[in-house]
């Protein structure tokens, strides 16, 4: 199953690292688009650390810089449940500053940004599946309920064993205090 694995994380990381190359080295064609999202998103960000650069290009560039590391990350099997995640909130603001179907008059354009929000909708679920894949092996969640129930029936196997030790002595104090001596 590792070849299949390998082959869909490449395939997926595709798109991000082509458009993450690209807007990276050209943000400026994205700028208009991205600039209702991010006049949005500037004060929550001011909110965290007032040094962090806000404005529409530096966001963008940001994005794309997110986008190509991810994606190399994601296709390179290097951290791939934590790149996937970061894909994933990248996606977000993209998909909605790039493609707002719902404000296109012409039925043309809504119709192509609708393709193209359900496609990084599609996108979006792909990398949800490869942030939650374990490659095969048990997820944390199993791991550590295993390790529960494997706790647990050792102590319930040093408790009887204690018991019977217990016994076993009471059972030799009493023969020994029968015993003349």
């Amino acid at each position: 199953m590792k070849p299949v694995r390998s082959l869909a994380r490449v395939m997926l990381s595709g798109i991000f690292v082509v458009s993450g190359a690209r807007n990276l080295q050209n943000p400026g064609r994205l700028v208009t688009a991205a600039k209702p999202v991010t006049d949005r998103v500037a004060p929550l960000i001011q909110n965290l650390h007032p040094r962090i650069p806000t404005d529409t290009e530096a966001l963008v560039r940001a994005n794309a810089a997110t986008q190509l590391v991810g994606g190399l990350m994601l296709a390179t099997g290097k951290f791939t449940r934590p790149a996937a995640l970061v894909l994933a909130g990248t996606l977000v603001p993209t998909t909605f500053a790039g493609h707002p179907f719902w404000s296109n008059d012409d039925p043309m354009a809504r119709n192509n940004n609708q393709v193209h929000f359900l496609k990084n909708l599609g996108l979006f679920g792909g990398l949800l599946l490869a942030a939650a894949d374990t490659g095969g092996k048990p997820g944390l969640r199993w791991r550590a309920g295993h390790r529960i129930d494997h706790s647990r029936r050792s102590v319930q196997r040093a408790v009887r064993t204690a018991r019977r030790e217990a016994k076993i002595a009471v059972r030799s104090a009493a023969s020994a205090r029968r015993i003349p001596g």
